[in-house]
């Protein structure tokens, strides 16, 4: 069967949920992620799901901060949940996603930001982001994925073209080596970039453009921070993707876009 995953990066899920007729709309997913929700689990508007024609939906959401969520039309029965770093912070959920063949595995992950200042000793969020990278490849590492994808914000745009100026954000949180080559470690560890796959990496896309550029068009100052990676089995069956860069034109828009991959599964 044919697969279509979306994921985004909502921003609060309570201020945006309108926001996700348009993206059904325009991407028809059979699954959709969302990260940042900033809902705690008893305040979450499941409804909004069944509105939309998901009937499953899972979620792990916390007030004010962080949260992730996933709607589906297909059969989803959750994993045992997974903390990382020691904290409880509502940054990841599996699930097992029924598609009349084999099961695939998904994961929805939301990975810090790392506040503004790259190094280690000066900054614990920093620090933190880069101790949640290596936790989960060392995790992947010691069970390699098989039928499985892999989509969220993470919070880096690991390649040269994955940012509007390699030289000058290589200082900046979320294109600096330390954090690309982190990153770049995790996905080798069994996956394969699914957005890479249809645009060649000297070719410029992004997924996330600032608030604090006024005319973020003009400007064009953007990061490829949210991905969708899948095992390397599922690869060959990559159909079609869709970064939906006219949500960033939304009423109350996001500072992330939704991101579609279309797969054979």
């Amino acid at each position: 069967m044919k697969l279509t995953i979306a994921t985004w990066n909502i921003n609060s899920l309570r201020l945006r949920q309108p926001l996700l007729h348009k993206l059904i709309a325009v991407l028809a997913p059979d699954v959709l992620c969302l990260q940042e929700t900033k809902v705690p689990d008893e305040l979450f508007p499941a409804e909004i799901a069944g509105a939309l024609g998901f009937p499953y939906v899972l979620m792990k959401g916390m007030k004010s901060y962080n949260g992730v969520a996933i709607f589906s039309k297909l059969p989803l029965t959750p994993l045992p949940a997974q903390s990382w770093c020691d904290k409880d912070d509502c940054r990841h959920l599996t699930a097992q996603l029924e598609t009349g063949g084999a099961p695939i595995t998904l994961h929805n992950f939301y990975v810090p930001a790392g506040g503004d200042i790259p190094d280690r000793a000066q900054n614990i969020k920093f620090a933190h982001k880069l101790d949640f990278i290596a936790e989960a490849r060392a995790r992947f590492a010691a069970a390699p994925p098989v039928r499985s994808i892999l989509v969220g914000d993470l919070n880096i745009a690991p390649l040269e073209h994955d940012v509007w100026s390699h030289k000058q954000l290589l200082d900046i949180v979320s294109h600096t080596p330390v954090e690309t080559t982190g990153l770049n470690a995790w996905m080798a560890e069994g996956f394969h970039d699914a957005l890479r796959h249809f645009v060649p990496a000297d070719e410029k896309l992004y997924t996330w453009w600032s608030y604090r550029n006024r005319d973020w068009e003009a400007s064009n100052r953007g990061r490829r921070l949210d991905h969708v990676w899948v095992s390397n089995d599922l690869a060959a069956g990559l159909a079609s993707f869709n970064v939906l860069r006219e949500a960033r034109n939304w009423e109350q828009p996001s500072d992330h876009v939704p991101v579609a991959v279309t797969l054979e599964v």
